[in-house]
């Protein structure tokens, strides 16, 4: 029988080296333990980190995000984590390839053809670019155009710390002409 103390251990475990979200069902049959208990384990943890310190927190907290649980640097600790990387040069979208990003987020499903409209550039290498990347895909060809259909993926949530698109910030309502371009 298991304990709560050494299933939490257990958990802590595996979101330490998970690479990406994992949801409960995936926790739960990996332990071989109900679902409530892996929920139930998971907020102590999570609150565990947040109250840690004297209520500062410890340099990690546990969010949900992309449909599971992951372990995350505490916002107010990235200066840290930066100081670490800053030797290394991480590969950063360039302008094109965010703004197109933005484009597909914003208006998914989308073809290729209405974020060039959108941007008033070719985007087919941006497209492949942000393909490769995994942090869009085609979701279906349109019957009636033959165009792929593209949209975000689960690893864009991830990668922003959100858990839906419905999180991002709304874009303004003045937008000159952001309901005619279809």
């Amino acid at each position: 029988m298991t304990t709560d103390f050494q299933l939490r251990a257990a958990l802590e475990a595996i979101l330490t080296v998970a690479e990406t979200p994992l949801n409960l069902v995936t926790l739960a049959g990996a332990l071989e333990v109900p679902l409530n208990d892996v929920k139930r384990e998971l907020e102590a943890l999570r609150e565990d980190y947040d109250s840690a310190n004297e209520g500062v927190g410890r340099g990690f907290e546990l969010r949900e995000v992309g449909g599971g649980y992951r372990l995350y640097v505490r916002p107010n600790h990235d200066w840290a984590v930066k100081q670490l990387v800053a030797n290394e040069n991480p590969a950063k979208l360039s302008q094109a390839a965010l703004e197109t990003l933005a484009v597909i987020a914003y208006r998914q499903p989308i073809s290729r053809g209405q974020v060039s409209s959108i941007r008033g550039v070719n985007v087919d290498s941006v497209v492949r670019t942000l393909l490769s990347r995994g942090l869009i895909t085609e979701l279906f060809v349109d019957a009636e155009t033959g165009a792929a259909m593209f949209g975000t993926t689960e690893l864009l949530l991830e990668v922003l710390g959100i858990n839906s698109l419905d999180e991002l910030p709304q874009i303004s309502p003045y937008l000159p002409g952001q309901d005619d371009i279809d």
